[in-house]
């Protein structure tokens, strides 16, 4: 789980406009930077086998999400994986 102040600067860098919480972008940027938390903790875990199983929900849900996004708007996909370096 992220901390407040690390996911308000990840919706601030990634909103398309003002008020913006819940695009696409906002939430495949959240979710990369739980699916890079998640990885570090199970490299030093490894058989904390909860955390895997979170891990690979993250990374399929941020997966439907990407296709989501390329289906509806391709220009923006194109800019939210140059941003995230996917």
């Amino acid at each position: 789980m992220l901390e407040k102040k690390k996911k308000d600067k990840i919706i601030e860098k990634f909103k398309i406009h003002p008020s913006d919480t819940g695009s696409p972008e906002v939430q495949i940027a959240i979710l990369t930077t739980e699916i890079k938390d998640l990885a570090e903790h199970l490299k030093a875990h490894k058989k904390d086998f909860s955390s895997r199983k979170g891990l690979l929900k993250k990374v399929g849900q941020r997966r439907r999400l990407l296709k989501y996004l390329e289906r509806e708007n391709e220009k923006r996909y194109d800019k939210l994986l140059e941003k995230i370096k996917l």
